[in-house]
């Protein structure tokens, strides 16, 4: 779908009222179902873990849901976007710029802009799954969203 480009120039424009937007996808099913699709593989071999992205309209938060195998770490990274993460199920650390947080199920926890971070699964047994909320959507429509791996 091609979304329209505006520039200074269509200022004068702005409606006065708003429009109710009723989009044909209201509901992702089964988001975390087994195998996923093509582009759920691809995007968990990039980031060398599990992650299913929730396909929803929404053009300015995303929700992801990932999972770590017992051990298992994410790599590096920061963004100029802001997460939420809720944790589902397991319990892990998380480094986030110097500080280290530890996290369970039930806890949520905040990855400011641009710290960089590095979530691990703490147990041997057991694997984590939590949901991230980020606001990458609304800067990718800005054409303004970047993200760093070390």
């Amino acid at each position: 779908m091609e979304r329209a480009q505006f520039s200074s120039a269509d200022f004068a424009n702005v409606p006065a009222a708003a429009v109710a937007e009723q989009p044909a996808v209201l509901i992702d099913h089964q988001v975390c179902r087994p195998g996923g699709d093509a582009g759920d593989s691809a995007f968990s071999l990039q980031r060398q873990h599990f992650v299913r992205a929730v396909k929803l309209p929404s053009r300015a938060i995303s929700m992801t849901l990932g999972g770590l195998k017992p051990g298992q770490s994410t790599r590096k990274h920061r963004h100029n976007y802001e997460t939420l993460i809720y944790v589902v199920q397991g319990c892990g650390i998380s480094i986030i710029g110097e500080q280290e947080v530890t996290w369970r199920a039930g806890d949520a926890f905040y990855v400011p802009v641009w710290a960089w971070h590095q979530h691990r699964n703490a147990s041997d047994t057991d694997e984590t799954l939590y949901v991230a909320c980020e606001n990458a959507p609304l800067l990718q429509n800005l054409g303004a969203a970047v993200r760093e791996e070390a």
